[in-house]
């Protein structure tokens, strides 16, 4: 996480805040509290003390919420004492992160109030922000949902393009076998769904269909493989798509549209 802390403050510092060293005295203290302006779920907070000691540190950082915590507006999230300096060049990129990830969380826990009853668990994507993959997904699992693969390194999900190259759904399913990773194959067609099932695939992508079109899939899979429903998963409908008797579904809402939540700093001279 520290990679991503650090080049965001060089893209925002640079070669220093003019603003606050022309203004603020080098020996300044400040007082800074974060605070919720708006129903919210937080993520983000262990970042702070990274922000933070990136720039020299602070005297003291209190958090009063943990990643996952529902806050009400009006809320203090943190509070932080040291150099008023480092206080203000540390401001945007502290916001940054802490809007963009309470913006996930709070996405991911509707999708997952959504669902609530039901024997199917959300799951994210990797249509994520380039650079702030994990960072996302912490946020996601803080808001209730499940993480899918982290990237295209740690398991398998035969897409329809992978299909047509490997020359078939059962080459593909046989070829990828011998990686001794966890595999999931996308299917799109009844004629890929009887030739998943019969090379003995064990978790099924369906992409696309309406919750009654899945349904209908779902009992004829009849249990001989975990089912995934992906495409077109909106808040509005996914808890019509969990009650298909799916397994999971994801939606890459969750983390490529989600809105920054509105959270504020005030400082004042201590």
């Amino acid at each position: 996480m520290t990679e991503a802390v650090r080049l965001a403050l060089e893209e925002d510092i640079g070669t220093g805040d003019v603003t606050t060293l022309a203004c603020v005295p080098e020996s300044r203290k400040a007082r800074g509290r974060f605070l919720a302006r708006e129903p919210l779920v937080i993520a983000g907070l262990g970042l702070l003390s990274e922000i933070y000691d990136l720039r020299g540190g602070v005297d003291e950082l209190t958090l009063f919420k943990r990643d996952g915590d529902p806050c009400a507006q009006g809320d203090q999230l943190a509070a932080v004492c040291g150099r008023a300096r480092t206080l203000l060049e540390c401001e945007r990129v502290a916001l940054n992160f802490l809007q963009r990830l309470s913006g996930v969380a709070t996405a991911a826990r509707r999708y997952a109030d959504a669902v609530a009853g039901t024997n199917c668990r959300v799951l994210d994507t990797r249509k994520t922000t380039p650079g702030l993959r994990l960072l996302e997904k912490m946020a996601a699992a803080a808001g209730g949902v499940a993480n899918h693969r982290v990237g295209l390194f740690d398991a398998i999900l035969i897409k329809n393009n992978h299909i047509a190259a490997a020359g078939g759904v059962r080459n593909a399913i046989e070829r990828a076998r011998s990686a001794g990773l966890p595999m999931e194959v996308e299917i799109h067609s009844r004629e890929e769904l009887r030739e998943a099932l019969d090379a003995g695939a064990g978790w099924l992508l369906l992409d696309n269909l309406t919750p009654e079109e899945a349904a209908r899939w779902i009992r004829e899979i009849a249990g001989r493989a975990q089912v995934e429903l992906s495409g077109g998963i909106t808040l509005d409908n996914v808890r019509a798509y969990a009650e298909t008797g799916a397994d999971f579904v994801s939606s890459g809402a969750i983390t490529h549209s989600a809105r920054a939540m509105d959270i504020s700093f005030r400082l004042e001279v201590a």
